[in-house]
């Protein structure tokens, strides 16, 4: 089973984030960069297919040279070897998309995996697309998954219960909060993680699709009210319910 795992570099979540003036994207000079969070459950995923079924994994990601980090944190995790596609360039969810599926063809996986989202631009574009790109069917958002020699069934949440899927393989999967609980990389990895094969490519000129025009803060919240305790500050509050929030 060769199983390919796109990762992507994202800020930190606990990141204060700048937008400098006129900037198309934050300020990334004291920007801590980890993993995407996602990523970590498909990688945990494909551990434990590997383990199941054996095969190798294969960790991709594009991106600057920094990125190279995020691909070592994932050996780090036990995978076999990763592809680092170099670019320096802001792209948005089908430029990426066909960077990595660019890379992934030759490669010719049994499944390929990814977290549902990036923690940073929140698009859930880029799983779906790959799987157009290369022709493959593709469930987004799983919290359950059984992989066999030939294919696979995978469960999602869904508004007042559950979906169960079957596919065939090779597909595209993408990972939702729950599908496992990622492992800590060990010493050992870590130090093992330094002598993984990586392989660095220079991304392919392609169109980004998308355009970021403008980057803002969102607008300040208005200031609360306080009202007094009890039922005297019922009158009070329907009154701004009706007047001012226009809720009734």
């Amino acid at each position: 089973m060769k199983t390919v795992v796109c990762v992507k570099q994202v800020p930190d979540s606990e990141t204060k984030v700048v937008i400098p003036e006129g900037g198309l994207w934050i300020d990334d000079s004291n920007v801590n960069y980890v993993l995407n969070p996602y990523d970590e459950y498909a990688v945990e995923e494909a551990l434990r297919i590997q383990e199941k079924l054996g095969g190798e994994i294969i960790i991709v990601s594009a991106g600057p040279g920094r990125a190279a980090t995020a691909i070592r944190n994932a050996l780090a995790m036990g995978a076999n070897s990763g592809v680092h596609i170099k670019d320096d360039n802001l792209r948005m969810g089908l430029s990426v998309a066909k960077i990595l599926a660019e890379a992934i063809k030759p490669l010719e996986p049994d499944l390929i995996l990814l977290g549902k989202q990036a923690i940073d631009d929140d698009n859930l574009q880029v799983g779906p697309m790959i799987a157009e790109l290369l022709n493959l069917p593709s469930v987004s958002v799983v919290s359950k998954l059984e992989i066999t020699e030939n294919g696979g069934t995978a469960e999602r949440d869904i508004e007042g219960g559950k979906e169960v899927m079957e596919f065939s393989l090779p597909a595209v999967i993408t990972a939702q909060k729950g599908l496992n609980e990622p492992r800590y990389a060990s010493l050992k990895g870590i130090m093992m993680a330094k002598k993984k094969p990586m392989v660095e490519k220079q991304a392919s000129d392609i169109p980004g699709g998308i355009t970021i025009t403008k980057m803002e803060y969102p607008p300040k919240r208005q200031e609360g009210k306080t009202f007094k305790n009890g039922v005297e500050a019922v009158p009070e509050v329907v009154r701004l319910l009706r007047e001012e929030a226009k809720a009734i």
